[in-house]
């Protein structure tokens, strides 16, 4: 927190310079920001919901509620996603950055964390706008959505300083990690509910961070429910755990860095 607080100048610019860059030159620029998510949520929808007849509840046959519900899923697993797909290679894509003494390497992590936050800002107000238009505004509860996703972001930014140190080292974390990813985002609630799975596999998914945050994304954001704040307790106190810990592995391993790059 004190790093980020020092170089919060350096890091907004960065974050500014990660979310412009990803479209320079290109025609459409930022708003390939906005295509992608309803592109992909488009074809999640038609995949699940006309090919494989998929409802979210039984006695709704509505696409657009189901499109609504996916697409708030999908939302706040991307942010995860994105920060730890792209962690193993932060370092390794960031070479002139590690022979800079004075650079504060820890911020990058950050910087990524920081450019995908913004995408999913972009997509979420998408999907409000698809909201309001097809079921009016939100309940009151959608106000506590920034703090579900604080143990999110924790866990994003603890898991990206450890990949990012270990990718250093271990150059065949990026190819573990791109296939954890697609088999995580199939083992947490996206596609379908929890309560249709059996009741020991519920058990044995609920020990999946992802699995709370995003059922209590979407109590806040469609089902107008509160949030459960003891487990949110437990997730935070877990999450804060996993952030300092990653934040100490990077410390302890990057005074190797330079000689290993």
């Amino acid at each position: 927190m004190r790093s980020c607080k020092q170089n919060r100048g350096l890091i907004i610019s960065l974050i500014r310079r990660e979310v412009l860059g990803r479209y320079k030159g290109s025609v459409m620029g930022l708003f390939w920001s906005f295509f992608n998510p309803i592109l992909m949520l488009a074809v999640y929808t038609f995949v699940f919901s006309v090919v494989f007849k998929a409802r979210w509840n039984v006695n709704s046959t509505s696409k657009t509620e189901f499109a609504l519900v996916l697409f708030a899923g999908l939302l706040i697993f991307n942010v995860f996603s994105e920060c730890i797909t792209r962690a193993p290679g932060l370092i390794l894509g960031n070479v002139n950055y590690v022979k800079k003494v004075i650079f504060p390497l820890e911020i990058l992590p950050v910087i990524a964390l920081g450019a995908s936050f913004f995408h999913f800002l972009i997509s979420l107000s998408v999907w409000l706008l698809f909201y309001v238009i097809f079921f009016g505004l939100p309940s009151v509860y959608f106000l506590e959505l920034p703090l579900v996703m604080i143990p999110l972001l924790l866990l994003a930014l603890g898991f990206s300083l450890f990949l990012s140190s270990l990718g250093v080292y271990v150059r065949d974390i990026g190819q573990i990690i791109g296939v954890a990813m697609t088999v995580l985002m199939f083992l947490t609630p996206i596609f379908y509910p929890i309560s249709s799975l059996p009741p020991e596999y519920q058990d044995v998914m609920r020990l999946n961070p992802m699995t709370f945050i995003v059922d209590q994304a979407r109590d806040l954001m469609i089902w107008g429910k509160s949030m459960n704040w003891s487990l949110w307790a437990v997730w935070m106190v877990v999450s804060s755990t996993i952030a300092s810990l990653g934040f100490a592995w990077f410390q302890k391993t990057r005074r190797g860095f330079a000689d290993v790059i």
